[in-house]
């Protein structure tokens, strides 16, 4: 059976746009925390990330706000460890699924930060069950945030 150049070129384009089409996007599951070797929270909260399903790199560092610095968080929203996922930074306790819905939407800004440590966010969960009600902030660009979620 002999193909004409038409057909040939009608069928490489179909296949072209089939796999472009099968293709998705998968959000990186890759997570380099910055912590400080004594913080029992922060490990915590990578048990928190890994639990669900994000590959945690960790490296202990003296002092975090070395790294918080150099990825440009400001200190109005800082907390006891860094991390960067996917081309953000994350600041504090931020929830798994905040994150996930940070990677999907990839909105312009610099990352995520739960500021103050509050009770019952991933990794500060308490025997009693305390919560505290608190907010995931997205940090902006310039330096300013908005309420990117809510809990509790």
């Amino acid at each position: 059976m002999s193909l004409s150049r038409r057909s040939l070129l009608i069928i490489g384009v179909s296949a072209s746009a089939a796999a472009a089409c099968s293709q998705t996007l998968h959000p990186s599951s890759d997570l380099a925390v910055y912590k400080s070797p004594t913080c029992g929270c922060c490990g915590a909260w990578v048990e928190h990330m890994t639990a669900a399903g994000f590959q945690a790199q960790i490296t202990e560092v003296s002092d975090p706000g070395t790294v918080r610095g150099a990825e440009g968080v400001p200190a109005s929203v800082a907390s006891c460890h860094t991390a960067v996922i996917g081309g953000y930074v994350l600041e504090g306790h931020v929830p798994a699924e905040d994150v996930r819905r940070l990677l999907a939407e990839r909105p312009d800004a610099l990352g995520l930060a739960v500021p103050a440590m509050p009770l019952g966010s991933p990794g500060m969960e308490t025997p009693d069950g305390q919560r505290e009600p608190y907010e995931t902030l997205l940090i902006l660009k310039g330096g300013g945030t908005r309420v990117f979620a809510r809990h509790g």
